[in-house]
């Protein structure tokens, strides 16, 4: 991370998380596909779930990169065992804290599903299918702190196995668990969140087994070692502007599902339908950046400034060519895509423009994705959280109320471009004021 030709470096350090990106959100995809073939109430159960979803993935990733930003930062000061003090800590910590979420997830799943969902056939089916989803945390925490371990040191092969291997495991399972295949139960909308949980069991076994039983740069510390309760706060702290960028999209899920339901549930479940779409867009470029993120901790902590910016320049390049791709993919084929989810008439009719509507903010979340990174690897935390918080809330949400006032259902759409272009000026103007100090 130090020497080598930057541009082969981010590709070499970013294609298997990227890949690794690409099959966390594989999970909730494969399970939306299947399930919309028991019915779009099914599907509608599930699109509700994926705020939780979302949010329980939010607490992983933020934990997981706080974790992964201070090993490769002692890394790069030459500090073995204090990369390694970080592994142990980061290992308790994701466990304890997924035990913590568990309890925190069942307590309010009730009142959640509750609060806007008034259908009592979709209100069964979410119940049914997030009691169990709910179990995941644990696995799903450890294995993404070990698979962001892994990746702090360079080795990014490794951690993509483990990922692919469970995403694998869920794909068989799915349809085996919901349509009872051969000796096995049918077990519908249940079926799917039980696939969803042994995938992320058995990744975290597969991640454990690599970690201490394969050779690694990196070490569970175990002689000399001492709980510090700041370093806890140090991961939490780094690894907020993460969470907050990932966290959002479960707030910004739930809002937009309480203004499209006063329409239709169809509305709902299409953009449940679309959000799966977008997010293998968009965690397909959170997997770019989570390479670019240890190069730039790493060279900021060894103090090569010129490398970090050389990274940070790339991996906005870069960035924005992946999210257009996926955009124009997105524009070109909106029905096709949205008969994966066995879309009906009515739900091609609304989501056939809405889709090609958000599609056109992808180029702008793609450079204010990368800027937040760049600032979280400078350890400016503030104008990390600041970008995302814009994105995602502080403007989005209001520019959703306003659109739908004037524009109706349309209004939800267009919010998302607005927000994004508005943000890329703050982007701007921070990149232009804020000086990086090595």
């Amino acid at each position: 991370m130090e020497t080598k030709a930057m541009l082969p470096l981010i590709i070499s350090m970013a294609l298997p998380p990227l890949c690794s990106m690409f099959m966390q959100y594989m999970y909730n995809f494969v399970d939306c596909i299947f399930v919309s073939w028991i019915s779009e109430d099914a599907l509608t159960a599930v699109s509700l779930s994926f705020p939780i979803t979302t949010l329980m993935l939010a607490f992983s990733i933020g934990t997981g990169v706080g974790i992964n930003v201070l090993v490769a930062r002692y890394l790069g000061e030459h500090d073995s065992d204090g990369a390694d003090n970080i592994v142990s800590h980061g290992l308790i910590l994701s466990a304890l804290f997924g035990a913590f979420l568990t309890a925190v997830f069942f307590a309010v799943l009730k009142p959640y599903f509750g609060w806007f969902i008034e259908d009592e056939d979709i209100h069964r089916l979410a119940l049914d299918y997030m009691g169990i989803c709910i179990m995941m945390q644990i696995p799903n925490m450890v294995h993404i702190a070990i698979q962001k371990i892994i990746q702090g040191t360079g080795n990014m092969l490794a951690p993509m196995g483990f990922q692919i291997a469970g995403v694998v495991l869920n794909f068989i399972l799915d349809p085996v668990l919901i349509f009872g295949i051969g000796p096995f139960p049918e077990m519908g909308i249940k079926g799917a969140a039980v696939s969803t949980v042994l995938g992320y069991t058995f990744s975290m076994i597969l991640a454990f087994y690599v970690l201490i039983f394969t050779k690694q740069k990196v070490k569970i510390k175990v002689k000399g070692f001492r709980l510090e309760p700041k370093i806890f706060l140090k991961i939490f702290s780094i690894g907020m502007p993460s969470f907050i960028m990932n966290g959002l999209g479960a707030f910004m899920v739930t809002f937009a599902n309480i203004f499209l339901i006063v329409y239709s549930t169809t509305a709902v479940a299409f953009f449940g339908a679309y959000f799966k779409a977008q997010q293998l867009v968009v965690m397909t470029v959170n997997g770019l950046i989570q390479g670019c993120i240890p190069i730039m901790s790493y060279n900021y902590g060894a103090k090569k400034k010129e490398r970090l910016n050389q990274a940070f320049r790339y991996g906005t390049i870069i960035a924005v060519v992946m999210m257009g791709a996926g955009g124009i993919i997105l524009s070109v084929f909106p029905e096709q895509i949205l008969r994966i989810f066995q879309a009906s008439d009515a739900m091609l009719e609304l989501g056939i423009p809405g889709l090609r509507i958000m599609a056109t903010s992808y180029i702008f979340n793609g450079i204010a994705t990368m800027v937040a990174s760049y600032m979280q690897s400078c350890r400016n935390i503030r104008w990390s959280i600041i970008i995302n918080l814009l994105r995602q809330l502080v403007v989005l949400l209001p520019m959703m109320w306003l659109l739908t006032k004037s524009l109706g259902m349309a209004g939800v759409w267009w919010a998302f471009p607005v927000a994004e272009i508005v943000t890329c000026i703050v982007c701007a103007f921070a990149l232009k004021r804020i000086r990086i100090d090595i």
